[in-house]
């Protein structure tokens, strides 16, 4: 296929992206990449999947004390390259790692999905078997790491409408009915689905 469906996800933490993300790829068929992109990193380098788990879409400014034996800089690239081999193969979904900007070069479907506050900190609270106090600084701190690496290292601002050909509040439509209205979105925009 000369030009497969590329679908990026950025989200909010707690918003749904990883369930809508599913729910797209088993509609279409279609793989989904989000930690199986650590795995895949780490095999291409050498380096143990636990160093890209660390690092995962966190951008540390002191990186140089890292004992990891591999910067920030260097996983965003590996990560980056396998990105780009796993998209030339084919139809696919990926999920943060800033896709949209290493993907920036061929046309893709680049979507940012949020959510209240309130509801996502109910999400992680039923998830991680915390309190909502707790919940809502857990998705405030991810999503200052998520802001972090993307403005890093795409100069560009997370989060921002401009980046993104389609940005959606989950809580309006649920899970299913976000990744049905992402599908429908991609096929009256032309994408091969």
């Amino acid at each position: 296929m000369d030009n497969p469906l590329i679908i990026n996800i950025g989200r909010q933490y707690g918003s749904g992206g990883r369930r809508v993300a599913a729910a797209i790829g088993e509609k279409l068929g279609i793989p989904v990449y989000d930690k199986e992109l650590i795995i895949a990193a780490a095999k291409k380098s050498g380096y143990s999947p636990e160093v890209f788990r660390r690092k995962d879409e966190k951008k540390r400014f002191f990186s140089f004390f890292s004992n990891s034996g591999i910067d920030d800089n260097e996983v965003f690239r590996i990560q980056s390259e396998v990105i780009r081999d796993l998209a030339a193969q084919g139809p696919a979904i990926f999920l943060g790692r800033a896709s949209d900007y290493v993907l920036r070069d061929r046309r893709c479907l680049n979507v940012f999905l949020s959510c209240p506050l309130g509801l996502r900190r109910k999400y992680i609270a039923e998830r991680r078997s915390v309190d909502e106090a707790q919940a809502e600084a857990i998705c405030q701190r991810e999503d200052k790491e998520r802001e972090n690496y993307y403005n890093f290292f795409t100069f560009r601002n997370w989060g921002v409408a401009s980046n993104y050909d389609l940005c959606l509040d989950t809580s309006l439509l649920g899970i299913e009915g976000t990744a049905d209205f992402i599908i429908d979105f991609a096929r009256r925009s032309g994408f091969p689905v």
